[in-house]
């Protein structure tokens, strides 16, 4: 076993692809280039794997299945504490290729492989706690018993804005159940998720039971997954549009699915708040990894009595903070991870200011220098922004900060809800009971009528993932 080192940068061109334990091309010998965000030089090629690549991956997967899955569960355990440990010694090298590839700040990067290895830690800790149950028959002679065996192959196709930590959020689950996983990663952030793979491969962990197909063409990729039976469950991370395709994918051989796709969260500022606290909060929400997460606030409504108070306090701070290559000391907002994303941070902004809008801080793209390099906007903060603006109606995915006055609690939960997409919510009010009308606690799942009537009709926020309650 070693430690504290990363192959996946030892070679100019790699062979990528995870195959029965082994490191091999694709088939096709075809490459990509990944690409540096911030300076656009060329990391390093990667093979570029197709279809027959994925049914080999397969192959292996299903020879390897009888055996993982009669594995104890304590050992599945161990070896999943042991890439823990593995990925912590190797925090900051991973850290370093994190940044490289996908343009976060050092510290968001080595702090995020902490994350990645406290899920291999947790489900370590869960595989031997796989229960049954005992259930009452209808017959006096009868005992029902009931247990939970894995499901199969699995297969995760994963974003690229937190290579590492959510791909072990869907690795750990499935290995720790006794499944195989074949991972696709997101073809702009694949070096991480070597590194990742590598760290289990060094941990122990038997041939065939994981695969990697590193790809520039997902749709080749996901249509082989779906297309084999042997595949029974698929977890994807990534945009509402492709999640539906993935939908319509899965129905032919019935595959199960876990989807967390697009958000659009919003922010309620109620004029009760610690404001220097809120604005600390919703700062560390908005602008960390550039705004390229799914759960940062994209929406944030301040009651009217407290919108100029917040808004000069928020764009003090947006103000200072510092752009630029994420390996440079004191750099707080990296690169957007491409062109495209930053065209349509740029679309989002000018729509806005077009209808309206006031833009207090930045509002543009930054050129010279280091900047010419990378895909760079300036972070910012926009006042005034209404329904009819782009970036009430999509997620902006950038550092771009909407501010949208309300009255009353009525019009802000009418305002947050008036979207497709519910992932992540926030609020802050010292009003406990507020919260709970806001988060929908017990008094809303007992007494709903009475509940919404209270709120004028309107629901409470219907944010599954990650409601936090500020106070």
């Amino acid at each position: 076993m070693t430690t504290g080192t990363v192959r996946a940068m030892s070679t100019p061109g790699r062979a990528s692809l995870l195959i029965n334990g082994n490191w091999v091309n694709a088939t096709t010998g075809a490459t990509y280039a990944v690409t540096n965000p911030a300076t656009g030089v060329v990391l390093q090629t990667v093979s570029d794997g197709g279809a027959a690549d994925v049914l080999l991956a397969i192959d292996a997967a299903a020879a390897a299945f009888p055996g993982w899955r009669r594995t104890v569960a304590r050992e599945r355990g161990r070896l999943l504490h042991r890439t823990a440990g593995l990925l912590r010694d190797r925090a900051d090298s991973i850290g370093r290729l994190m940044t490289e590839e996908q343009g976060k700040p050092l510290a968001e990067a080595t702090g995020e492989v902490e994350y990645a290895a406290s899920f291999f830690e947790w489900f370590a800790g869960e595989a031997e706690r796989i229960e049954g149950m005992i259930v009452p028959s209808q017959q006096p002679d009868q005992r029902v018993l009931v247990t939970r065996e894995p499901i199969g192959i699995t297969a995760a196709i994963t974003p690229w804005n937190f290579p590492a930590a959510m791909l072990a959020r869907k690795i750990a689950p499935a290995l720790a159940a006794g499944c195989p996983m074949i991972i696709k990663p997101a073809e702009s952030t694949p070096l991480t998720a070597l590194a990742v793979a590598e760290a289990l491969i060094d941990a122990g962990l038997p041939p065939g039971v994981l695969g990697v197909i590193t790809s520039d063409d997902a749709a080749t990729v996901s249509g082989a997954l779906f297309g084999d039976g042997r595949v029974r469950k698929v977890s994807f991370t990534g945009s509402t549009e492709v999640g539906r395709l993935l939908i319509e994918a899965s129905a032919e051989q019935i595959v199960k699915l876990s989807l967390e796709l697009g958000g659009h969260a919003p922010y309620l500022i109620f004029d009760d708040a610690d404001l220097d606290r809120a604005v600390d909060q919703v700062i560390a929400c908005k602008f960390r990894n550039a705004g390229q997460t799914c759960v940062c606030t994209n929406r944030v409504y301040v009651q009217r009595s407290i919108v100029d108070d917040f808004t000069a306090r928020v764009a003090a701070k947006v103000a200072e903070l510092q752009v630029g290559n994420g390996l440079r000391t004191g750099v707080t907002v990296g690169p957007l991870i491409d062109g495209d994303g930053l065209a349509k941070v740029e679309r989002h902004v000018r729509d806005a200011i077009a209808k309206g809008a006031e833009c207090i801080v930045g509002g543009t793209t930054l050129t010279g220098g280091e900047y010419d390099s990378g895909s760079f906007f300036a972070p910012t903060v926009l006042l005034g922004i209404d329904a009819d603006m782009d970036i009430a109606r999509e997620e902006t995915f950038g550092p771009v900060l909407g501010i949208t006055p309300f009255d009353t609690e009525i019009d802000a939960l009418a305002m947050a809800n008036s979207t497709l997409f519910g992932l992540a919510a926030y609020a802050h009010t010292r009003d406990h009971a507020r919260l709970f009308r806001c988060r929908g606690g017990p008094r809303a799942r007992n007494r709903g009528d009475e509940h919404r009537a209270d709120l004028g009709g309107q629901r409470p926020l219907r944010w599954r993932e990650a409601f936090r309650l500020r106070s």
